[in-house]
């Protein structure tokens, strides 16, 4: 019977409930852990998501610095790049324009010594004419004295006198051109 005394006691224990002994040492280790985590890992937790966040915001705000600063040199080269386009383009037009004076320029001399030369042939074929002529004169001189003294029979010696007897023929020889 007392078999069957302690059969009846466990079979009214439910076993889905504790006993209060277990439930007053579990409660008493919950806290105990409660208040070890809550004062020596939550710390840690924080202190490690406070870092982290700080980490973040100021790699959010060196990234945003690098990119503003990165917009700058972007600006200062799409300026310094526009000036030297705008220097090319303005070299480009100087030497255009120094082109043309140096072609105006040239055409210019071109066009003196080509005066020059035409000046020194005509001075040179009035000279070869004034030669001509007085070699002519010369030459018919000399013709018209022996012709006239052959026809006059005497020797006409006298430079004087020759000068002046070719000098009219000469004479009346243009005008009756």
């Amino acid at each position: 019977m007392i078999h069957s005394v302690h059969l009846a006691a466990e079979e009214s224990v439910n076993p889905l409930i504790p006993h209060t002994a277990e439930l007053v040492v579990g409660v008493i280790a919950f806290t105990l852990l409660f208040l070890v985590l809550r004062s020596r890992v939550v710390p840690m937790f924080e202190k490690a998501f406070t870092a982290r966040t700080e980490a973040i915001q100021g790699g959010m705000e060196r990234a945003e610095k690098a990119q503003l600063e990165a917009q700058r040199a972007l600006n200062q080269y799409n300026e310094q790049l526009s000036k030297a386009r705008e220097e090319a383009q303005s070299l480009r037009e100087e030497a255009r324009v120094q082109g043309v004076a140096i072609i105006e320029e040239l055409r210019t001399k071109a066009q003196e010594e080509a005066i020059r030369i035409t000046a020194s042939a005509h001075a040179s074929i009035e000279a070869q004419r004034q030669q001509a002529i007085t070699s002519l004169r010369n030459e018919v001189g000399a013709l018209a004295v022996e012709l006239a003294s052959k026809i006059v029979g005497e020797a006409l010696d006298d430079q004087a006198r020759q000068s002046r007897i070719v000098d009219r023929f000469l004479d009346d020889l243009e005008a009756t051109k």
